[in-house]
């Protein structure tokens, strides 16, 4: 793959921090998401700094685009498609602005007044302010977006995204901070800065919900109260142990259930946090896969949760975590699937010294993406199927291009939306291989 490395180290540079860079001119095209790039200064205004701005879109990670009048970019946070708005700048950075809605001068029909008491100032939900339908069409535009545009794929590949039964009361797993003082728990605001306490948290869990009053004063000394909680199972976690609490904290791990199967799950390792998003995609990685094969390989395995649901279609199965915790998860969890073996190490040091080629790969990477040595070894073994799951459009695109050009097509990207109200975006992608070109064969020929 001629250039993967330096275009890779370009890409890690730019795409997962904030605005990604145009991989045809080299110059910033700040449409990714309103984060700082690595190295990037940023100035507050000395005064309060206001512009009048129309939302052209939502960009990843749910601020609204707009420009100003000298034709740089501003994100304004808690916007919506269409609305022109009054927003105060925050931060200035040299080609783009950081800014929040101070007033709504023509509100989006969309617009809805949130549900959370701590909306705005929060850093955990973007889009409680849209109804979840305009949710959904404003996510998937992003990945149509970021496609096109980083990528240089066809959008067509798109299929409608897969929203959630209930947007609301979704997420299992949730992290809280604590003051020290009073022992208060909360969140951190969405500067960074100061704890928020909450009383609620409306895309909690209602077991996790109910939690937070009483955890309130016992927060003191603490630096987080992680808690975990599965209604399939009726397990939970609520670590570190809690003195004066009435329920059992302290454990290292709980149980999930999902596909029909029971996974162990430590206190540090990962699982997906909404149990009937997590379902659905299931399914769809399920639907992508051959109904039989020889060898399928699970990189990036977590827990062993896709070594273990379709194992029963393939003869083997070799599933690929770095994490610790999470491989001695997939200890307990892979006796359930015997013909599944477990190696543990990085994806991109283990692939490729694999000598066998697999009948299909499911990649499950974490927001950067897939490191170069993966995606070279995956077009080395040229499995007949990849299926690509990404939290993070832009690295998809970037990978799905290096895959596309190595001779797969990409036959569909299906985005899921795991984290209503959020500006987080899940994509589930089917490739097949179809032949290197002949003009690449014939240079790499020369080449050698």
């Amino acid at each position: 793959m001629p250039g993967t490395g330096s275009w890779w180290r370009a890409g890690t540079a730019d795409l997962p921090h904030g605005p990604a860079g145009d991989s045809r001119s080299g110059r910033a095209a700040p449409t990714l998401e309103p984060v700082p790039r690595r190295g990037h200064r940023y100035k507050e205004p000395a005064q309060p700094t206001y512009l009048t701005v129309r939302i052209e879109s939502l960009v990843f990670g749910g601020a609204g685009l707009a420009r100003a009048e000298d034709g740089r970019v501003v994100f304004v946070s808690f916007a919506a498609p269409g609305e022109l708005v009054e927003a105060l700048v925050e931060r200035e950075y040299p080609d783009y602005l950081q800014a929040v809605v101070s007033r709504v001068i023509e509100p989006s029909p969309d617009r809805v007044e949130p549900r959370c008491p701590l909306f705005g100032e929060c850093g955990g939900c973007q889009l409680q302010h849209m109804r979840y339908p305009a949710q959904l069409a404003a996510k998937e535009l992003v990945v149509r977006e970021q496609l096109r545009r980083i990528g240089r794929l066809d959008d067509s590949v798109v299929r409608p995204i897969r929203g959630a039964a209930d947007p609301w009361g979704y997420r299992n797993h949730l992290r809280f901070s604590t003051g020290k003082k009073y022992g208060d728990v909360g969140y951190i605001g969405r500067k960074g800065y100061g704890l928020l306490r909450a009383e609620q948290c409306p895309i909690a869990d209602p077991w996790v919900e109910e939690l937070l009053p009483p955890l309130q004063g016992h927060g003191a000394g603490l630096h987080q109260i992680q808690v975990r909680h599965s209604a399939e199972t009726g397990t939970f976690l609520v670590n570190p142990a809690i003195p004066g609490l009435d329920l059992p904290t302290g454990q290292k791990s709980y149980v999930e259930e999902l596909g029909g199967a029971r996974f162990d799950v430590s206190a540090s390792a990962f699982f997906q946090v909404n149990h009937a998003q997590a379902e659905a995609m299931i399914e769809l990685v399920g639907d992508a896969l051959p109904e039989r094969g020889e060898l399928l390989i699970d990189g990036f395995a977590g827990v062993g949760t896709f070594a273990v649901l379709f194992a029963n279609r393939f003869a083997r199965v070799l599933a690929i975590e770095e994490s610790n915790s999470a491989a001695k998860d997939s200890e307990r969890n892979l006796a359930q699937a015997p013909n599944v073996e477990m190696l543990v190490g990085k994806v991109e040091d283990v692939l490729p010294q694999l000598d066998e080629r697999p009948d299909a790969i499911v990649l499950d990477p974490p927001r950067p993406g897939c490191a170069p040595p993966v995606l070279a070894a995956i077009l080395e073994f040229q499995p007949a199927t990849v299926v690509y799951v990404s939290c993070n459009p832009a690295t998809l695109a970037r990978d799905l291009r290096v895959l596309v050009d190595g001779g797969y097509r990409l036959d569909q990207v299906t985005p899921l939306d795991m984290f209503p109200q959020t500006g987080h975006i899940e994509c589930v992608s089917k490739l097949t291989f179809a032949g290197r070109r002949e003009a690449d064969e014939v240079a790499d020929g020369e080449s050698a």
